[in-house]
């Protein structure tokens, strides 16, 4: 189950993902927010991470507009490693060499075609370990 979190800023590329896991047939759960009227990217980044540290969820997609905001607020939350992506190859390191447990993307600059890569990427890109591991093991939580 993928959760996923938005402010305003990022509720219409929130929307796209939705249809794209409906037309996949990939499950999630959606921490809001439901309209484009003005909000608090914290306040639906924590529900997302809480969520994400409870493994109710895996991975998280958190938006808002430049990305920066809700992923500052996800990445307050010890378990949460989370990596603001705005191509593939970003997306791709953030899996493989950091593990990244939630995907944020800058809703105001992403296409829907590069929107769909970078999530096609994040979700089939396994942790490669080894020397890596040492490293998030080193993040102080």
């Amino acid at each position: 189950m993928i959760g996923l979190a938005s402010d305003h800023a990022g509720y219409h590329l929130k929307e796209f993902i939705k249809s794209v896991f409906d037309k996949k047939g990939i499950a999630y759960i959606d921490f809001g927010t439901d309209s484009p009227t003005s909000s608090n990217y914290a306040e639906y980044g924590h529900f997302l991470a809480n969520a994400v540290e409870r493994n109710e969820v895996y991975p998280g997609i958190a938006i808002c507009g430049s990305g920066n905001g809700i992923n500052m607020t996800v990445n307050k939350h010890p378990g949460i490693r989370a990596a603001l992506c705005w191509n593939a190859e970003l997306a791709y390191l953030a899996r493989l060499h950091n593990d990244a447990n939630i995907l944020t993307l800058p809703g105001r600059f992403l296409s829907m075609n590069e929107t769909e890569k970078i999530l096609d990427t994040f979700l089939n890109t396994a942790f490669e370990g080894g020397r890596h591991q040492a490293r998030i093991n080193s993040i102080p939580t």
